[in-house]
C-alpha cells in the first residue's frame, strides 16, 4: 500500500485560528497542539483518500458484486463452514 504522506518531510510553520477557550484548555492539559493537529489531519486524509478510492472504483465494485450475486464467491464449493 502506498504511503499516506511523507512523515519524514520537514515541518513548516503556519498560522491558524482556533477557539480561544479550546486553546486555553488544551494548554492547561499540556496537549501538543502540533501533534494533535497532525493526527487529526492524517485521519481526515486517510478517510478522504478511502472515499476517493471507492468513488474511482465504484463501477468495478458493482461489477464484482453483480458477478458474485449471479455466480457466488470464488471457492464457495470448497468452503466447509
Amino acid at each position: 500500500m502506498a504511503e499516506l504522506y511523507n512523515a519524514a518531510a520537514p515541518h513548516r510553520a503556519t498560522n491558524l485560528s482556533i477557539n480561544s477557550d479550546l486553546l486555553r484548555k488544551a494548554r492547561d492539559l499540556n496537549l501538543n497542539l502540533s501533534a494533535t493537529l497532525e493526527r487529526a489531519r492524517e485521519e481526515e486524509l486517510s478517510k478522504r483518500q478511502a472515499e476517493q478510492w471507492v468513488a474511482e472504483n465504484r463501477a468495478a465494485i458493482k461489477s464484482y458484486n453483480d458477478f458474485v450475486e449471479q455466480h457466488g464467491c470464488f471457492g464457495d464449493e470448497f468452503r466447509e463452514f
